[in-house]
């Protein structure tokens, strides 16, 4: 099981990494396409319409797809808003996105995202890792927000395509410092904790999303 797995987690790497590097050669070479822009945004707004829809969000799954008609309509037209523009608001809409994501969890009466992938992996839980993984919850909505804010002033003060490399390269290679960083961290500041695997706790991220939801499906 854990080699199937482990299999997955690589797939799921190598798939995100060429991905990533099309994007930045799109985005450095073709940045004026249409065409250009929906392959970039589709499996953004893909993602999150098959994720709203298996949560229940509806409203919001059907949003998603509209916004991806309206990219392809506006691909077999005269684009009229600047395709760098979309870019930039691919990426601060992503990490906007999952900061509400990872926030929304953390209100009154609610458990926060990264207690319920906790749960999902310890035997025991204790009441001490509930308090780190709550407050580690709200670590990455500031992360989030920061990387959001440290977009915005790369586009508005850098060239296009230094940006470009911030948002494709630097900015997911980031996420994995900081997940691996934690994983290290936290054993030394509480090495009473349960020990679980990275490939662990990779997955029960991937499957956290609608135990989430189903704290409250009326947000």
């Amino acid at each position: 099981m854990f080699a199937n797995a482990n299999a997955r987690v690589v797939a799921g790497a190598l798939a995100g990494l060429i991905y990533v590097l099309l994007c930045y050669a799109l985005m450095t070479q073709a940045k004026d396409s249409a065409w250009s822009v929906v392959f970039v945004l589709t499996p953004m707004l893909v993602g999150i319409m098959m994720a709203c829809w298996r949560a229940g969000y509806r409203v919001l799954a059907c949003g998603s797809a509209m916004a991806l008609l309206a990219l392809a309509g506006q691909a077999f037209t005269e684009p009229g808003t600047p395709m760098t523009w979309l870019y930039l608001a691919q990426d601060i809409g992503i990490h906007l996105f999952l900061a509400l994501g990872f926030a929304s969890t953390l209100r009154p009466g609610r458990k926060a995202l990264i207690t319920l992938v906790a749960e999902k992996i310890h035997r025991q839980f204790t009441p001490a890792m509930a308090a780190y993984t709550r407050q580690l919850t709200g670590l990455w909505v500031i992360y989030f927000m920061g990387m959001a804010l440290l977009s915005a002033a790369i586009y508005a003060l850098a060239a296009f395509d230094t940006w470009a490399l911030y948002a494709n390269l630097i900015s997911p290679l980031s996420v994995a410092v900081v997940f691996v960083a934690e994983y290290v961290v936290r054993y030394r500041v509480h090495p009473e904790f349960e020990r679980a695997s990275l490939s662990e706790a990779i997955q029960s991220y991937m499957n956290s999303g609608k135990s989430a939801a189903s704290q409250d499906p009326s947000a």
